[in-house]
């Protein structure tokens, strides 16, 4: 289901999470897991969602190579990325299709980039060691 956003709903809805690469997926959980003492929520082979622990925002390491960001929430990436454009900003890439549904990355006019995602496919399940398999069903309240 694509929620419609309108001019007088706030397009951003919160923080999803803040990404941040490592050399080594294992090095990573050892100094923000073990020494810093982030709650492990998921994993991956190449990344780990960690808790932040006042909200519900994510410390997300990997291994990929790019350079830190943060993720953005909203009700639809698709919507969000027109609604960008029309309001002046530009798409660099995407709606592309993520693991929990879709992301696209912008510029808003002073050339700063923005990452928006939505959780169109569910969230992630995950099994007793936080290993993730798969994505929890969504309901479609129409």
């Amino acid at each position: 289901m694509i929620l419609e956003e309108t001019n007088d709903i706030s397009l951003i809805r919160k923080v999803d999470c803040i990404r941040l690469p490592v050399s080594d997926l294992e090095d990573g959980l050892k100094f923000y897991r073990d020494s810093l003492g982030h709650r492990l929520k998921w994993r991956t082979e190449s990344a780990a969602g960690l808790q932040l622990p006042e909200n519900d925002a994510e410390l997300v390491i990997h291994t990929e190579p790019e350079d830190p960001e943060t993720d953005l929430l909203v009700d639809s990436a698709e919507v969000a990325a027109k609604r960008f454009v029309d309001a002046g900003g530009t798409v660099v890439v995407g709606p592309f299709d993520i693991q929990i549904g879709k992301c696209v990355i912008v510029k808003d006019p002073w050339d700063n980039k923005l990452v928006l995602l939505d959780i169109s496919k569910g969230a992630l399940i995950t099994d007793s060691e936080g290993n993730v398999i798969g994505n929890e069903d969504i309901i479609d309240p129409t």
